[in-house]
């Protein structure tokens, strides 16, 4: 009796992406990307014979990197804590 054991394209985020897939991942457009790309924040993909491919746990670590911006309501109600 054979299985089928054709992978679940959900069940979990593939390894190499493409530069759609890689944008996507990130939060950007494709275009967004390719400038990350350009000025070193994100990697650069890796070419695997005619393809080329983003690693994910690369993306992960590039995007730990950038620096997060607190938007001015959240940085109103960090404030209203502190004791005057």
């Amino acid at each position: 009796m054979s299985r089928d054991l054709r992978p679940d394209p959900l069940a979990y985020p593939p390894r190499g992406m493409s530069r759609e897939e890689a944008a996507r991942y990130v939060g950007v457009s494709a275009t967004k990307f390719d400038e990350l790309v350009a000025d070193g924040r994100m990697p650069p993909p890796k070419q695997i014979d005619g393809r080329v491919v983003w690693d994910r746990l690369r993306l992960d670590a590039a995007f730990s990197e950038i620096s997060e911006r607190v938007n001015a309501i959240d940085a109103a109600l960090k404030g209203r804590g502190r004791a005057a």
